[in-house]
């Protein structure tokens, strides 16, 4: 600023001295004057230029080069420069951070919408899209209300209570497929809000399923416990003959199998949840399990059948089956026992163990039996899921076998296949994957 008076009051120096020295020697003051104003006047259009051309670059922006100008102006244009570069390099690091964040929300399993003071939606991610049927392009800048009508939520939104989330069905929920959505507004900034979704489905079916399982389990043990408490009340209050007494106590001896039959099964499927996968080191011959199954199969059919079942045990190939031995010929007896306590006597139950291409192989296992209403098929293998509650009772079953034998099928990883035609009979199938066979060498 020093150099700047320095040069201004020099130029006037300069112009005073010029016209002091042209102007005659009665005017010379006067000239003086003139000049030193002339000179100011020359100095200001000099710099005036020199401003105008540094606010003309300013206004074209930064990408155009700054103009070379000497003092001052040279000096506000070098600095605005550099300060406009370090705006660009704050602002690109600042859109580059932005982009991350938003890039890890758009990964995130939950569902986020953000949206302005009046409602509508700013921004949402893929996965609140898919909850709530968004389109994340077309749909920015429409009120959340208009694209989401559950009244529930409306209620919810209007309330400004949002110290709590709800459960609402998801857009694309039906029936059969039922989704529900845990919905969850924040307030921020100036009036806005956030919303967040999550797909509780899942638990919700969980809880639902645990629910049901202690209900069932509960009513399992009740029944045969109120069975043997009114047995034993009569033992010890009523003079009975001794007839009497076998009878009693043989109505109470099946009744404490069964109890014993369903917690035997209820600990086989909490060992099967628990436990590590079965290995793949243990081979053992599958002639062997079908031996056992056959055995078991027959001594069942004389006991619960009259006629005696027809039934046919077959095994195409000679082969080794990797896995737990306990789990596999629980899950094959399983699938057996049920085809002779369903199919009525004289009945034909056939049981197969068939190679397939690519190495993999089936145990499949058809009977002649009542069969299979459509509708029931996809929860069979739900616990204690029973078709006929008092043809169960009848047969003995404690409703886990079918559950028992997925879990072992998803342990080993085969699949369970289910086919069944009313009044012609059903056949179920375990599909073993190659990598747990392995042929013998006879």
């Amino acid at each position: 600023m020093f150099w700047r008076l320095f040069r201004f009051f020099l130029f006037q120096a300069v112009g005073a001295a010029l016209g002091y020295g042209l102007w005659p020697w009665e005017l010379a003051l006067s000239g003086a004057l003139i000049g030193s104003i002339a000179a100011g006047a020359v100095w200001a259009l000099i710099d005036l230029r020199r401003g105008s051309g540094l606010l003309q670059w300013l206004r074209q922006g930064p990408p155009a080069q700054l103009p070379e100008l000497p003092g001052l102006w040279g000096e506000v244009g070098t600095r605005t420069r550099t300060l406009l570069k370090e705006r660009d390099l704050q602002l690109a690091r600042s859109e580059a951070r932005l982009a991350e964040f938003l890039a890890a929300i758009q990964t995130s399993p939950n569902g986020v919408v953000l949206l302005d003071a009046q409602g509508r939606i700013e921004w949402c991610n893929r996965t609140a899209a898919e909850h709530f049927g968004f389109d994340p392009q077309r749909d920015l800048g429409q009120h959340v209300g208009n694209l989401l009508r559950d009244p529930a939520f409306t209620a919810y939104q209007a309330s400004h209570d949002y110290s709590h989330a709800i459960v609402i069905p998801g857009p694309r929920s039906t029936v059969s497929r039922p989704v529900r959505l845990s919905v969850d507004l924040h307030a921020y900034g100036d009036g806005r809000r956030l919303l967040l979704s999550r797909d509780v489905t899942a638990l919700e079916q969980a809880e639902a399923m645990r629910r049901d399982f202690v209900a069932n389990v509960s009513h399992e043990i009740r029944t045969p416990l109120t069975v043997l408490g009114g047995f034993v009340e009569t033992l010890q209050t009523l003079p009975l003959k001794p007839q009497e007494q076998q009878r009693y106590l043989a109505l109470m001896a099946q009744q404490a199998q069964r109890m014993h039959l369903l917690v035997s099964d209820l600990l086989t499927l909490s060992r099967l949840e628990g436990s590590p996968p079965p290995p793949l080191e243990e081979w053992h011959p599958v002639q062997d399990l079908m031996d056992e199954c056959e055995r078991e199969a027959r001594a069942l059919s004389e006991l619960v059948a009259v006629p005696a079942h027809l039934i046919q045990f077959s095994c195409d190939a000679a082969t080794e089956l990797a896995g737990a031995s306990s789990e596999l010929l629980s899950a094959m007896s399983n699938l057996v026992s049920n085809a002779v306590r369903y199919t009525p006597g004289g009945g034909r139950i056939d049981v197969v163990w068939s190679s397939l291409p690519e190495g993999q192989a089936e145990f499949s296992v058809q009977d002649t039996g009542p069969g299979i209403a459509p509708e029931h098929l996809p929860r069979l293998t739900e616990r204690f899921y029973r078709v006929d509650r008092s043809r169960a009772r009848e047969t003995g079953g404690t409703g886990l076998g079918l559950a028992i034998v997925k879990h072992v099928a998803q342990r080993h990883g085969a699949e369970l296949k289910i086919e069944s035609t009313p009044g012609q009979g059903s056949r179920f199938t375990i599909r073993f994957p190659a990598v747990r066979l392995r042929q013998i060498a006879i």
